[in-house]
């Protein structure tokens, strides 16, 4: 039995904040051959959606939060949104569209409140918008929130004491019983590798699928994995709530294999592979038995989302940039080490890169070079823990230069930096820390364009990011000039 004939209740998330697209006949083409059954997307992208016509993938749209409170205000703008994205699409042969996710994280601790307001009637506008068009009952309206819309105020952080944050719990259980009342889930974003991330005393094999060492004692539940406790928190709090039976969808989880001392593909596999294994089993968690629908965060790397949550963030794809699979996945939960299949037909730029010119002399300008660099590209891998940490001074202003000149399409004048760069057809790739070439197929737009605007992107693309432009953009770029002032000393 092939990958592509097994059933699963696996999806995935698809983002599309890069600076260079695959064509998405070619990814979709890939998702079919590796049995993912369903999407989740971040916007109705015309040439995704096109790119899905005849498939019978279960599709979830989203509306971006910029967009919630004129949802919320003006019934005919949710239904114009509808016509153009749902039911021009929803035909026989056409687009297997199944949710509608109104907003995304709206309730962030982070928005302080923004969205608190419109996410209500925004949710209710396009759910009428669907019913109107008589897909109400095929097409669900449903709301992304981030765990942080619930907790376990116990010391000890007991699922059972779950409840909903106070400063959001009035409109967080309005949402409930609209979701309820129209028999649509509620769906939440877990992220056990931010437990790890943000906390350095958290145990480890409690992040994973094998923390016997380590459980919480819940009465006569036992915990052994963070993602159980996370979902029964919620579990409880809906119970709390009146709502025992309400449906979940867990919207986002994943684990990044870069950006982080601890994210690297072999965290990122144990995680994705162990969690498949759980949620396919049956076995489902200490309160709610049974299998668990999940969509994993996520398809494809996206060079060009805020790394203001951390430089991680570019990094969680299970595919590459030009959509390699980074390591073996079973979709199927058998546990079975299975390659996944490429996107096929990517066509990559010339084989050539841009490097630290070895006949500079005058290095005094290298780390404004440097910095410039990385601001208008993409030089997470150099961080500290990361796959390019290693390099040396000089490699670091290599790996800096040619991925400005990669997502700038290779422009010669692109590869100068005052005479200290050069092109050169050698691969200066090292180990593990690859020197990318971008690809030329699909939707490609010089970094000056694209990627601006897509790293200043307010709230869907970077929780907690209230910071300026440009400081958003030197996140990444202080570490590597630091590290070249001191080695340069």
């Amino acid at each position: 039995m092939t990958m592509a004939s097994r059933v699963t209740t696996i999806g995935v998330n698809w983002g599309t904040m890069t600076t260079h697209l695959l064509r998405p006949e070619n990814v979709i083409n890939m998702m079919r051959d590796n049995g993912f059954q369903r999407l989740k997307l971040f916007e109705a992208d015309e040439r995704i959606m096109a790119a899905l016509i005849g498939t019978d993938i279960e599709v979830m749209l989203a509306i971006p939060n910029y967009m919630l409170q004129q949802m919320s205000e003006d019934p005919a703008a949710a239904t114009n949104w509808v016509d153009a994205n749902v039911t021009s699409w929803l035909y026989s042969g056409g687009v297997n569209i199944k949710y509608v996710a109104v907003g995304n994280e709206p309730f962030l601790q982070t928005y302080n409140g923004s969205y608190l307001q419109v996410t209500l009637p925004a949710l209710r506008n396009i759910q009428l918008a669907l019913n109107h068009a008589k897909i109400g009952s095929r097409v669900k309206a449903t709301v992304p929130f981030n765990a942080d819309v619930y907790y376990s105020p116990d010391p000890n952080q007991i699922p059972s004491a779950g409840d909903f944050r106070p400063e959001v719990r009035d409109p967080t259980l309005e949402i409930i019983q609209f979701l309820h009342s129209n028999d649509a889930p509620f769906t939440v974003n877990i992220y056990p590798f931010l437990s790890l991330y943000s906390d350095e005393n958290f145990p480890v094999d409690f992040a994973f699928f094998d923390g016997a060492k380590n459980p919480i004692k819940d009465g006569n539940l036992v915990y052994t994995n963070v993602f159980d406790a996370n979902f029964d928190t919620l579990v409880w709090a809906l119970n709390k709530a009146g709502y025992p039976d309400m449906k979940i969808l867990v919207g986002e989880v994943g684990w990044p294999t870069d950006g982080d001392k601890n994210a690297n593909i072999q965290n990122a596999k144990k995680f994705n592979q162990g969690l498949i294994q759980h949620v396919l089993s049956g076995k489902g968690t200490p309160a709610r038995k049974g299998k668990i629908d999940v969509y994993l965060f996520s398809l494809i790397d996206e060079n060009a989302k805020s790394i203001a949550p951390g430089s991680f963030e570019r990094h969680w794809g299970i595919f590459e940039y030009d959509g390699k699979p980074k390591y073996e996945l079973d979709l199927s939960g058998l546990k079975e080490d299975k390659a996944l299949a490429p996107v096929e037909g990517v066509k990559y730029m010339l084989r050539r890169w841009c490097v630290l010119n070895p006949d500079a002399s005058d290095l005094e300008e290298l780390p404004d070079s440097i910095n410039y660099a990385c601001s208008l590209s993409d030089c997470t891998s150099l961080g500290y823990g990361s796959s390019c940490n290693h390099l040396s001074v000089e490699g670091n202003a290599s790996y800096a230069f040619n991925m400005y000149y990669q997502v700038n399409n290779q422009k010669d004048w692109t590869c100068d930096f005052s005479g200290l760069a050069a092109i050169t057809d050698q691969d200066p790739s090292d180990g593990d820390c690859e020197f990318p070439i971008m690809i030329a197929s699909g939707h490609s737009l010089g970094i000056h364009g694209r990627l601006l605007d897509l790293l200043v992107q307010s709230d869907d693309v970077a929780p907690g990011a209230k910071k300026s432009n440009w400081q958003i953009l030197r996140l990444v770029t202080v570490q590597v000039v630091h590290r070249w002032s001191i080695k340069s000393l």
